[in-house]
């Protein structure tokens, strides 16, 4: 009996847990951000309903990253979640672009093993000078799919 007690009383603990917070996969989280590549330091929190959760994802975005020296260069290492416009691809490839009025091409990181049924992706990049990037310049950074369609972007400053 004392075991069965202990059972639903975690079980009831568990669904308590979940239903107090917000994860970045609701419906109303994907809508605030549709085609949106946030940049952050680590993995977005979570708030206790959507609203809450909208607005620690703007708290914990980025528009500028520092780096750090990685021998005779500079890198920058960063987390992503991007709130996909189109689904469907099982691989993306994140495009950076001189945010200036002639967009040239800067550098490419190829995203594999993407989920093609899922609104959101989120993972790490580093990159660094010696792939193509210039600190101080400001890039749009793009997740293009199929068919070479953007799908989410954001414009970051590295510093």
């Amino acid at each position: 009996m004392r075991r069965q007690l202990n059972t639903a009383v975690l079980l009831g603990m568990t669904l308590v847990a979940t239903v107090a917070t917000a994860d970045i996969s609701s419906n109303a989280v994907i809508s605030a951000f549709r085609g949106q590549l946030v940049v952050s330091k680590d993995e977005l929190p979570e708030g206790k309903n959507d609203a809450d959760t909208i607005k620690r994802i703007h708290a914990a975005s980025l528009t500028e990253l520092v780096g750090e020296p990685a021998g005779e260069v500079t890198q920058w290492h960063f987390h992503y979640t991007a709130f996909l416009t189109k689904t469907g691809a099982s691989s993306l490839r994140m495009e950076f672009v001189t945010a200036d009025k002639d967009a040239h091409f800067a550098a490419s990181k190829s995203l594999d093993g993407v989920d093609p049924k899922s609104a959101v992706l989120t993972g790490d990049i580093t990159i660094d000078e010696d792939e193509g990037l210039a600190k101080g310049k400001t890039y749009a950074v793009e997740l293009i799919g199929g068919g070479n369609q953007v799908v989410a972007k954001q414009s970051v400053t590295f510093k």
